[in-house]
């Protein structure tokens, strides 16, 4: 039964086309039924609707690009105010990354970085790579302080070891007070929330700032300890007098009270890993407590920072292995 009907469809959906062409309109003088209209004037009157429409859209379009440019020329105004405001509040991982792109583009003397954290992930080593191949090809001196606890990641130190190998100097501290880079000593960038690098991060230009910052990193540098072909020797217990630089640094965070896990991040180790240090340390000095091995710890003089070894030996390390 259906092929009985195809052809009545057919002639109504011709019959909708002639009518949207108006090349057929409903009659006046016998309603329901449609009359047809001469070529000349139905095709006039559907190219003037075309061409009404094209206007219309022509229009709209004019409209569209100013408004399109009115928002480049904001946009370009705000960032121009941003890039010479002294403080600028960075949200986003995506953004962090693409600001801190565009900043090295144009960093053109130094980039000093505290790299906490511990092993670089995969993804991050891969990222920076480029970035850090191009700063090189323009000569900006680069240093770089990792935490001890690299060396339990040995793509990690490998990592190191390629950029000490492209002239730059890496060294490594038991614990880091945060995150941080600093181009040129005129811009340094700070993770909004020292333990959640991810929720954003602050710029600053102010040469205020920047030189108490600086003076931080150069503190810190004097400290740190050149990259090895091996991890920093520990004191073993034959040596209970002596401490990694490690071990003084979970004494002096515990000291200040903080939480196992707040202790094993800044040191860039697992909590278990922490506790386990922390308990070897109470061991060795025979507390019960860690009030009671902080005390013991000052007592034999263990908080104190070792002053530099005449013979090139002690805390630093395998020095006769540092590979600058």
């Amino acid at each position: 039964m259906d092929h009985l009907h195809w052809p009545i469809a057919k002639v109504r959906a011709a019959l909708d086309e002639c009518v949207r062409l108006s090349l057929i309109r409903p009659s006046w003088e016998t309603p329901g039924r449609l009359r047809a209209i001469s070529p000349d004037l139905g095709l006039q009157a559907l190219l003037a609707q075309h061409e009404a429409d094209l206007l219309s859209r022509q229009r709209q379009m004019a409209e569209t690009r100013v408004e399109v440019a009115r928002l480049i020329e904001e946009f370009t105004v705000s960032r121009q105010q941003r890039r010479h405001s002294e403080v600028e509040r960075i949200e986003g991982i995506d953004r962090i990354r693409d600001r801190i792109e565009e900043i090295s583009m144009a960093c053109r003397k130094s980039l000093l970085t505290f790299a906490p954290g511990g092993g670089q992930s995969q993804a991050a080593r891969q990222s920076s790579r480029p970035l850090g191949a191009s700063l090189i090809e323009r000569g900006v001196s680069m240093r770089t302080v990792y935490l001890d606890s690299i060396y339990n990641d040995p793509p990690s130190v490998e990592h190191a070891r390629w950029l000490v190998e492209q002239g730059n100097e890496v060294r490594t501290v038991a614990s880091l007070p945060t995150r941080m880079i600093i181009f040129d000593g005129e811009v340094v960038i700070l993770p909004m929330d020292p333990e959640d690098s991810g929720a954003g991060a602050l710029l600053f230009r102010g040469p205020g700032i920047l030189s108490s910052l600086g003076e931080l990193f150069q503190l810190v540098w004097e400290k740190a300890v050149p990259i090895s072909t091996g991890p920093r020797r520990r004191a073993s217990s034959a040596d209970s007098e002596e401490l990694s630089s490690q071990e003084r640094a979970v004494l002096r965070l515990l000291g200040e009270g903080l939480t196992d896990e707040v202790v094993a991040r800044k040191l860039g180790v697992s909590v278990r890993t922490g506790r386990r240090i922390t308990a070897e340390l109470m061991g060795r000095l025979g507390a019960k407590s860690r009030f009671q091995a902080g005390m013991s710890a000052a007592k034999l003089g263990w908080l104190d920072e070792p002053g530099p070894s005449s013979d090139g030996e002690g805390d630093s390390g395998d020095l006769r292995e540092i590979l600058v």
